[in-house]
């Protein structure tokens, strides 16, 4: 990226954490996608009051050759987040997205990544409320899945940080979990049992 990552906040205090992690994602849509000069983040609590909480709001500006694409345009419209971790990621799922789109349009490439075979991955963060949740993959990738894509009817017993297993495809707010399986301890074989095992 040509210039650095502009962070603004509107009404919550700055926080370097969460700066941190919109620079990284930022820093991973520029991976994906090596034609962005610049990105403006925005961060915001919306003016009206929620009567269950604090709502969240993120708007993303990124420019690219030939202009500008833009996530959360209309502040009136766009949809506020009682999580802002849930906020950011939801709107760089989108910019990315967008940026596919624009690729395919302009007939460029983008960095994809291999489908429809079983890939490794932990459970990055989950939303039991929500029923959802999202994986980060070996290389650093975040991936979402709904709790409808966990196989076995196991998405409540799922926890944070749990190695899994999950086929990816793309999904309209990008790529997505199509099934996500909990990873099993592989079974010791005989031998090596009976080696473990106490003699007479």
């Amino acid at each position: 990226m040509q210039t650095p990552v502009r962070i603004a906040w509107h009404g919550l205090r700055p926080s370097e954490a969460t700066a941190e992690i919109v620079r990284r994602k930022a820093a991973r849509l520029e991976r994906f996608h090596s034609r962005i000069t610049g990105c403006a983040v925005t961060l915001e609590v919306p003016g009206r009051r929620h009567r269950s909480g604090t709502h969240y709001r993120v708007r993303i500006e990124l420019t690219v050759p030939g202009g500008k694409l833009v996530v959360g345009r209309d502040p009136a419209e766009a949809t506020a987040h009682e999580d802002l971790r849930a906020a950011v990621d939801l709107a760089f799922r989108e910019a990315r997205r967008q940026l596919e789109d624009r690729a395919r349009r302009l007939g460029h490439r983008t960095r994809a990544h291999p489908r429809g075979r079983a890939e490794r991955a932990r459970v990055a963060r989950i939303f039991p409320g929500g029923g959802y949740g999202f994986l980060e993959t070996p290389d650093g990738r975040e991936v979402y899945f709904h709790e409808r894509a966990v196989l076995d009817g196991a998405f409540p017993r799922l926890k944070a940080g749990e190695a899994v297993r999950f086929t990816e495809e793309p999904g309209d707010e990008g790529p997505q979990a199509s099934s996500v399986a909990r990873a099993r301890r592989p079974q010791a074989s005989p031998l090596a049992w009976a080696r473990r095992a106490p003699t007479a």
